[in-house]
């Protein structure tokens, strides 16, 4: 399996920057990743917190994740193949912070997942349907905070010049967690 196979891509390094922000990783965070495909963001933020849990409903995905942080050392990522609701059903998981990559379902984990998190959630989403459930989903449990739209666009050689191809825009979408 290759990162080209899976569906969705991998996140791209600007807008991957920015939700990192966002979350407001500290050293010491326990920190979710939700639909965490090529485990691109896991592998990322592990460098900068204690432990990640990553999950994805497809084993393939979890697969080829498990493969890429051997491949870069990140020894403190667990990862899990199951969905978010029923990885949530755990009462006993307290994250401080959760990045969600795969929104499969996302109105209805997201509550429960609020209910899991002390500081940040933050969503990636490229679909404007997506956006627009996962604001009115943070809205209707009182946790939303911002969204940013992000659009990258990358210089490539045409003509012995210089034009800028876009990537696909991403809305980062702010929530805050409501676990106390």
């Amino acid at each position: 399996m290759s990162q080209s196979t899976l569906p969705g891509g991998s996140t791209q390094d600007e807008v991957m920057a920015v939700a990192l922000f966002k979350l407001g990783l500290r050293s010491g965070d326990l920190m979710l990743d939700v639909g965490c495909g090529t485990g691109k963001v896991s592998i990322a933020a592990a460098s900068m917190v204690a432990h990640v849990c990553a999950i994805d409903h497809r084993p393939e995905a979890i697969l080829y994740a498990k493969k890429e942080a051997e491949l870069k050392r990140a020894g403190n990522i667990e990862f899990f193949c199951t969905g978010a609701s029923e990885f949530l059903a755990h009462d006993d998981w307290i994250f401080d912070c959760a990045f969600v990559g795969g929104s499969k379902g996302i109105s209805e984990f997201l509550p429960l997942l609020a209910k899991h998190v002390r500081r940040r959630i933050v969503v990636n989403a490229v679909l404007l349907d997506t956006m627009q459930i996962a604001v009115a989903s943070m809205r209707k449990i009182g946790i939303f905070c911002e969204v940013v739209h992000v659009q990258i666009t990358r210089s490539h050689e045409v003509a012995g010049s210089i034009m800028f191809k876009p990537i696909d825009p991403v809305y980062v979408i702010v929530g805050k967690g409501a676990a106390c």
